[in-house]
């Protein structure tokens, strides 16, 4: 059957390997504080349905509390070391104090968690993954590698660091961002052209951009809608020259694919 990658926008996709599913970074709503979703409409339902769910880091267009409601009682939520107490309204969700609450599971680099037949590598990124804007610097910002009948490296949020590599390991399949949700990226992210040298050291098979072209501050569809719009293609153009033995998918909002079929 192989491996399906489904993305609902941002760093919102579904990873379906050996019929386990795994949901990163949900966030199910239009409106996120000052973001508006500009692209793309809300994830439908069937989303929200996963046998784990990985949150790369506390920012909250990546751990959302809101989104995560909608995830089924008793579902493995897979997130950083710390995170419940920098987050108080995670406690909330765990299912040692709500019976239809999620069961979490903390984590840093070099942890493993078993998914049936699948396994949860937990990677080191270089980005600020403390919850936002005044949280402690606690919990680590994290990539997953999920192994199963392949390895599909989920980078999160991330800037370039020395050993990336080596760190996250040999995958068929690599997620990464490309761009953000403002008119400014600094190093502690990838822009295209980053996410294009990160793809020619980790020499997956196959890559699909995420982390783009989805939401974006309201009151400034006029500034830079370059940085909105145009990462996925410019990532696709870079790639091509760092990494041209690797095949690049890029998706619309809520597309699939079978990287290993070109589907």
């Amino acid at each position: 059957m192989g491996t399906v990658i489904t993305w609902w926008g941002h760093a919102t996709c579904t990873v379906e390997d050996s019929g386990v599913r795994v949901l990163t970074d949900p966030v199910f709503v239009r409106r996120l504080a000052h973001l508006r979703r500009r692209r793309g409409q809300v994830p439908p339902p069937q989303a929200s349905v996963a046998d784990a769910v990985l949150v790369s880091h506390l920012h909250s267009d990546h751990l959302h509390l809101r989104s995560l409601t909608r995830l089924a009682p008793g579902t493995r939520l897979i997130v950083p070391r710390g995170a419940e107490r920098s987050v108080p309204g995670l406690r909330r969700l765990d299912a040692r104090r709500n019976p239809s609450g999620l069961r979490i599971t903390e984590v840093e680099p070099g942890d493993e968690v078993e998914i049936g037949p699948v396994r949860v590598r937990a990677v080191p990124a270089r980005h600020d993954g403390r919850r936002l804007p005044v949280g402690p610097h606690r919990s680590p910002a994290l990539g997953f590698v999920i192994s199963g009948a392949s390895r599909t490296y989920f980078a999160g949020d991330t800037g370039l660091f020395d050993g990336m590599a080596d760190a996250v390991g040999p995958v068929d399949v690599a997620l990464l961002p490309v761009g953000g949700w403002g008119p400014h990226l600094g190093p502690e992210h990838l822009d295209a052209g980053r996410a294009a040298q990160a793809l020619a050291e980790l020499a997956p098979s196959a890559a699909v951009p995420v982390h783009f072209g989805t939401y974006w501050p309201i009151g400034l569809d006029g500034v830079r809608p370059h940085e909105f719009y145009a990462p996925g293609d410019e990532f696709v153009r870079h790639a091509a020259r760092l990494a041209p033995k690797v095949s690049v998918h890029l998706l619309r909002h809520g597309e699939s694919v079978r990287p290993e079929a070109g589907l």
